[in-house]
This record gives C-alpha cells, structure tokens and sequence, in this order.
C-alpha cells in the first residue's frame, strides 16, 4: 500500500494540460500515488495511462469524466428511480471498474446517488443563511427539521435503488480484483449516512467493499447540524479503507489539510492505521500548501 496518495482534482489547472506534468508535480510534493478524479476528463485520464508512470491508489467513479445520456456522467444518479438514468450510471461506474483493474489500482470510489438529482430546498436556503453568517436561530432550526423530515420521508423507494446498484457493482468490481469504497457524502438528500453505510455493508467483506471516509463532507454534515461528524467513524470504523483528508473553511471544503479549522483529533483516533490516506485538494491551493498538507497532519497524529 502507498503511503500519501493526491487526487487528480488539483490537476485541474492550465499548467497541468499535460497530465504527466501533474504526476512530476506530485512526486516532487511528497505523494508516492495518485487518486483519479471523477473531474479528470478523457483526455487527461489517457495522457495519464500513456507512460507517465503513475502508481494509481484507486479511481474515483466515474472516471473519466464525460457526455452520457444528455450530461456529464459525474451528474448521474445511481439510486435513481428512473432505469435510464440509474443503468447508464452503474455501466460509468463499471468502465471506472475496468480502469481501475488495466491499472492496478485496487479501489474504485462510488457516490451511491440520492433522493432526486437536487439538494432539497431546506437545505438549499440554510445553506445560503450559513453562508451569510446566520448559522443558529429560529429560521435555521425550521430550516433544518424541514431538512431531516423530508429526507427520512422521501428516502426508502431511493434507498433500495441504491442497494440493488451496490449489489450489481460490487459483484462486478469483484470478479476483477476491484474494491468498492462507498463514500459519505456532502448534501444529505444524499446517500449514504452512517447507519445506512453499516446497513448496505453488512453483506459484503472487506475485500468486496468497505467505508470510505471524506473528513471535509462529514464535517460540512456537522456544521449544518444533520449529522455528528464522529458517527462516521464510531459507526464504521473497523470497515473503512480509505480517507479523503482535505480543510473546511465555513462549509466548503477541499482546502489543502491547514487552511481551515477542522479539529484533526477524532480523524486521528478514530481512522484504522491500514486506511489509505488521499489527500482531495482543490486547484486553488498553492504548492507549497500541498507540500505542507503531509507535515501538518503528520503533527497531528492522523498519517505515520
């Protein structure tokens, strides 16, 4: 197993049109591997297979990014209701399956879908209110009880979609040596959360799919009050592969590890020793942030 893998999601920058210049780049930072973006376009992924020497970590489904159906693949919902819509998101995330075995990658990253392809509005507008400093009060509250009420009610029919597509993926990524990481998510119409993860992880081994922990998405969940960041982890714990370790600034996130105000404790005692560290660092973080992002959470107990 690598030791720091960055995802290609900071690639996305004019300097790194040559996408091996985005793997020197990587090196020369301190990241031993790299993590496939479900941003990175086709011509990137191909320059990436094309001699640049990259040790790959996992893929992030779906990769590469592109047209399907009418839209961007990464816009495709695998727990739709819609069949031509949910079958034309597994078979993007089967090709990310099939580029992860080409290339030896081990994990492809799965966003199981949601309730409809939208935020629900609740969470739209508070999201809109935390963003303009009103972060508690009345309207707040109403706003987030709305939130919870819709989601616990429109979610079942959703959630058995996403299971069935779990089931046929996992037994696809299987047959090629490929494990599933379900991820948690950044909007809670999304899914899945803790319980439901444990829930659609009951039947399969650590060695068909497991927990994919993304510390900025579960803190974003935290902050708005949906979710307690730590569930994640004293929930799944012992069935997590992976984490995408990047900073939160208010609610967004994708901040190199630094350059926000994540408390890096729980992530420290709560993240198994044998999860693969990602680093998911957007393109508008600096260099010598990214370098930086290895030390600061090595001082922090959560890399070795």
């Amino acid at each position: 197993m690598t030791s720091y893998s960055l995802s290609t999601m900071w690639a996305q920058q004019e300097r790194f049109e040559d996408m091996h210049d985005f793997v020197r780049a990587a090196r020369s930072l301190g990241y031993d591997a790299i993590e496939v973006s479900h941003h990175t376009r086709e011509d990137g992924f191909a320059r990436l297979l094309d001699g640049s020497g990259a040790t790959f970590s996992g893929i992030h489904a779906p990769a590469p990014n592109r047209e399907a159906l009418g839209k961007r693949n990464n816009s495709l919902n695998l727990a739709s209701l819609d069949d031509a819509e949910r079958n034309a998101a597994i078979a993007e995330t089967k090709a990310s399956v099939d580029h992860a075995a080409a290339v030896d990658a081990g994990f492809v990253i799965v966003h199981l879908g949601g309730i409809g392809a939208n935020m629900l509005e609740s969470e739209q507008k508070q999201r809109k209110l935390f963003d303009g400093g009103t972060r508690s009060g009345p309207e707040v509250d109403a706003l987030r009880a709305e939130t919870l009420e819709r989601r616990a009610e429109l979610a079942p029919p959703y959630f058995e979609r996403a299971r069935e597509t779990l089931a046929e993926l996992v037994a696809y990524a299987s047959e090629r040596g490929i494990v599933i990481g379900l991820e948690n998510r950044l909007h809670h119409h999304e899914f899945p959360l803790a319980g439901e993860a444990k829930e659609l992880l009951a039947g399969y081994t650590a060695q068909q799919a497991g927990y994919w922990h993304d510390v900025g998405h579960a803190e974003v969940q935290a902050r708005l009050g949906y979710v307690d960041k730590r569930a994640w982890l004293d929930t799944l714990g012992e069935r997590t592969l992976a984490c995408h370790l990047h900073d939160v600034d208010g609610i967004g996130d994708h901040r190199a590890p630094g350059n926000g105000d994540v408390e890096w404790g729980y992530i420290a005692e709560g993240l198994p020793d044998s999860a693969l560290r990602v680093f998911e660092i957007n393109q508008r973080q600096s260099d010598g942030d990214v370098a930086n992002a290895i030390p600061f959470l090595r001082e922090r107990g959560v890399i070795t």
